[in-house]
């Protein structure tokens, strides 16, 4: 992103909230927390038009930040600080959340902003859906963005930057991705905005379970995790190519295409009749959508001869209702681990839709079971892998996100639904797939970070765009 466009969003105000729990001082991380060490924080953003009646933005404000401090009352972790000891042999490391008053460094950082062109609009970043790419502007309404989770030894755990337009709003949430999956995410984000327009529930509908000892003692026997130092050697990235990255990534563009709850339908329905007996209509709405994408690209890049043998999507498969027995919603943390195809892309394209949804739904259906949990999180431990997105391969592709999370109806602070989500420019790569709920019921957005070219060539893809809105 440019100098030019960081120039247009000016920073009003910054404050630091601080909250202490003694009860929950410490909180270690799992495997599932720890494999994320080395991404960058998960970045969500809601667009909302300006309350009617008119509030002064003073006062908006202000109650935006009184009533989150009252959520991180029920969220302590989010203004707390990564720690971290050495084991008695100086040879491992393990990462707490340190959330007690004694963390005079902790707190939850809250930025208001203002985009300077007085005439930019919600308008200006709705219509970028329809034609045009996702304006380079919105990734500067999202702080800390380039800090990774193991820099949360020194930086803000959350950060929240709301960032005033022509006619609207636009709430920026940076949370460090040690502490949260998407489940989280929104149950962080979903609670703030119960609390923010005043519901008459206390506490909040569904307080989040923050202790994860009790996972780490049923998977691996032991509530504390140490990494030994040899597996941590990534911390020392190197700069040449952290700057490389960062001008690869200056060329990736996001474009959101809609789907209509009848586009979803259909697609899903074709998938299964595709497939017959075989399915016996067990692909469900996301492996089609997942399927229809994946196949687009890669006849995309086909067509353009930069396509390599083989392709690679990853699926984040929950665990929550993988556990036995199952973890509940409100658990608050990560709970995921990667699943992942890879297939050859020839067979890719020529084995149609329902082929493909139904190699994502047979590796879905590998992870079942509290067995395959255990296995896979005791295997970490033994032998820690770490997701990064640099370096990925060609034709990598990685879904963030889910439609069955609650972005639009439980996100309304007391002024009316957001009108749409938008991702910062955290963690990108070319083939960072995201997908949300759209506005209406039943719909579905997909965020493309892809080439520019790309992009275009899926726009220009008829058998794609026919499911596109």
């Amino acid at each position: 992103m440019s100098q030019e466009h960081s120039s247009r969003v000016k920073i009003v105000s910054t404050v630091k909230i601080k909250v202490a729990s003694e009860s929950t001082a410490r909180i270690n991380l799992t495997a599932w927390d720890l494999g994320l060490l080395f991404l960058e924080y998960s970045q969500k953003g809601l667009l909302f038009r300006k309350p009617s009646p008119h509030q002064e933005t003073t006062t908006l404000i202000h109650h935006l930040k009184s009533s989150l401090q009252r959520t991180l009352h029920f969220f302590p972790p989010l203004a707390g600080r990564l720690t971290t000891t050495t084991s008695d042999d100086g040879a491992a490391t393990t990462f707490f959340i340190d959330c007690s008053s004694n963390n005079v460094e902790g707190g939850a950082l809250f930025v208001h902003a203002k985009v300077e062109d007085a005439n930019f609009g919600v308008a200006d970043i709705l219509n970028s859906s329809t034609d045009y790419y996702v304006p380079e502007i919105v990734g500067f309404f999202f702080p800390l963005t380039g800090v990774r989770n193991h820099g949360g030894v020194t930086q803000p755990l959350m950060a929240v930057q709301v960032t005033e337009l022509a006619d609207g709003l636009f709430v920026g949430c940076s949370i460090n991705h040690l502490l949260v999956d998407g489940t989280s995410f929104w149950h962080f984000f979903n609670s703030w905005a119960q609390i923010s327009r005043g519901d008459n529930i206390n506490p909040i509908s569904k307080p989040p379970i923050l202790n994860r000892d009790q996972i780490n003692l049923d998977l691996s026997g032991s509530g504390t995790i140490y990494i030994h130092d040899k597996h941590l050697i990534h911390l020392g990235n190197n700069n040449n190519y952290n700057q490389a990255e960062s001008r690869r990534r200056q060329v990736l563009k996001d474009r959101i295409f809609h789907l209509s709850k009848e586009s979803v339908a259909k697609l899903k329905r074709r998938a299964n009749e595709e497939m017959g007996e075989i399915s016996k209509g067990k692909i469900s709405s996301l492996q089609a959508i997942v399927a229809h994408v994946w196949r687009c690209i890669i006849r995309c890049r086909f067509a353009m001869d930069d396509c390599e043998e083989t392709t690679t999507f990853e699926v984040p498969m929950g665990a929550r209702q993988r556990m036995e027995p199952p973890l509940p919603e409100e658990y608050f943390g990560n709970a995921v681990f990667p699943g992942i195809v890879t297939l050859e892309t020839s067979k890719l394209l020529e084995n149609g839709l329902g082929w493909a949804a139904w190699q994502i739904n047979r590796m879905v259906a590998s992870g079942n079971g509290p067995g395959k949990v255990k296995e896979r999180y005791t295997g970490w431990i033994k032998e820690p892998v770490f997701l990064q997105f640099e370096g990925l391969p060609r034709n990598f592709f990685i879904l963030i996100n889910s439609p069955r999370f609650d972005v639009y109806d439980g996100n309304d602070f007391g002024w009316g639904k957001p009108v749409a989500v938008r991702s910062g420019k955290a963690s990108s790569s070319d083939g960072r797939i995201t997908v949300t709920r759209g506005v209406e019921e039943g719909s579905v957005d997909i965020e493309a970070c892809l080439a520019p070219k790309t992009l275009s060539a899926m726009a220009d893809d008829s058998e794609f765009m026919e499911s596109v809105n």
